[in-house]
């Protein structure tokens, strides 16, 4: 169907912008009436027409739309409900019928304002279309300031689910642990947690689940809870992957959705620790040069349909160490515009820079380090966990 054409009406005023309005009517004399009023009000209009109300619906791209509500193709409310369906803008409705009982129904039923016709002067009409638009617009506003309110405590919600204050008791044990959203301030799938058991021992984990979006953030937060679950029920350290992948397959949204883990279990006496890889980035032995762990016992990730799992290996640790866990948005951070990516041993030389410093917080300095490296907002979300002992 081809377009109407738009028709200028009214003087432009300096600094007034120019509202669109659809008027759907289909009756020729009563829309020249229309029309002269907008002529008429202090308003700019481009105005255009429609007869029908399938006709309309193929020209919502309007401000306004004054609306008749007997149409060929429809007639009463259900033009209107039709209308608003459709996502039409602020709607005008034009009545024949004197009183106020249909335009009240009207604005009941979503209607910005009413006018009767006939009895509306051209200032009513300009001053009608002109708050309809601005009514519209505040609800708009409104709307979207609730879902930004609601996004918000959704997100803080995950948040405290995802990243939650380690439960560690002894005042000697170094516990450091940082998270950066990605670019556009969602929080992912990546998780982690650090857990002090009665008989001494310390759990840690980093984990992150595959892919972004609300369903892998709840997800993480899902596994993260079933984690401190298992580790405050005196779980074996052993156990621990295996009933975490059994609640992976449960809660997944899809098959293929998988998660990557590194965990630790750091004895009573902190001389040494268990480490577990489940498909995982290794871990980095901080000292004054850092070094990787051994990958050695690396396993499958959880939720990754092959035969293996997850075996034990043990780390001396002496009697001063610290290690550093991380997921792999600090990893695949570009550097600045180019398509290298910071990488392991990127990631190295800045721990390194930090622990020169002698930084007070090593986790923020290093996430600040790659913030920076990347030019701006990291495209993945990146989360780091640092433990440490007498250093």
């Amino acid at each position: 169907m081809a377009s109407a054409p738009q028709v200028a009406v009214g003087t432009p005023v300096a600094g007034q912008d120019e509202f669109r309005v659809l008027l759907v009517e289909d009756d020729d004399g009563d829309a020249l009436l229309v029309e002269e009023g907008l002529r008429d009000a202090d308003l700019h209009v481009g105005l255009l027409r429609a007869r029908t109300l399938d006709e309309a619906l193929e020209r919502l791209d309007v401000d306004c739309v004054l609306l008749d509500l007997g149409l060929p193709d429809a007639f009463g409310f259900d033009a209107l409900q039709r209308l608003l369906a459709a996502g039409a803008p602020a709607v005008v409705v034009l009545t024949g019928l004197a009183g106020g009982d249909v335009g009240l129904a009207a604005v009941a039923h979503g209607a910005q304002d009413y006018l009767v016709k006939g009895e509306a002067d051209s200032e009513t009409l300009g001053r009608s279309v002109r708050y309809a638009v601005q009514r519209r617009r505040l609800e708009e506003s409104d709307r979207a300031l609730y879902r930004s309110l609601v996004r918000a405590e959704e997100n803080n919600r995950l948040e405290r689910a995802l990243l939650p204050t380690p439960m560690v008791h002894d005042p000697r044990l170094e516990v450091r642990v940082g998270y950066r959203a990605g670019r556009d301030g969602l929080l992912g799938g990546d998780f982690y947690d650090v857990v002090e058991r009665h008989d001494g021992t310390v759990l840690a984990l980093v984990g992150d689940v595959c892919g972004h979006g609300p369903d892998e953030a709840a997800l993480g937060a899902t596994l993260r809870t079933a984690w401190r679950t298992l580790v405050l029920a005196d779980v074996a350290a052993e156990d621990i992957l295996p009933l975490l992948e059994r609640v992976l397959e449960a809660e997944r949204s899809r098959p293929e959705v998988f998660t990557t883990v590194s965990m630790i279990e750091v004895a009573a006496d902190r001389a040494s620790a268990d480490l577990y890889l489940a498909g995982h980035p290794v871990p980095l032995m901080l000292g004054e040069r850092s070094r990787l762990a051994p990958a050695t016992a690396r396993g499958r990730a959880l939720g990754i349909p092959v035969t293996g799992g997850w075996s034990p290996l043990r780390l001396e640790l002496g009697d001063a160490w610290k290690i550093m866990m991380y997921t792999d948005g600090v990893l695949e951070a570009t550097v600045r515009d180019s398509a290298d990516r910071i990488g392991k041993e990127g990631l190295r030389r800045l721990v390194d820079a930090a622990v020169a410093h002698a930084a007070h917080d090593l986790v923020t300095e290093v996430l600040h380090g790659v913030h920076e490296l990347h030019g701006g907002e990291l495209v993945d979300d990146a989360a780091l966990v640092v433990v440490g002992w007498g250093a």
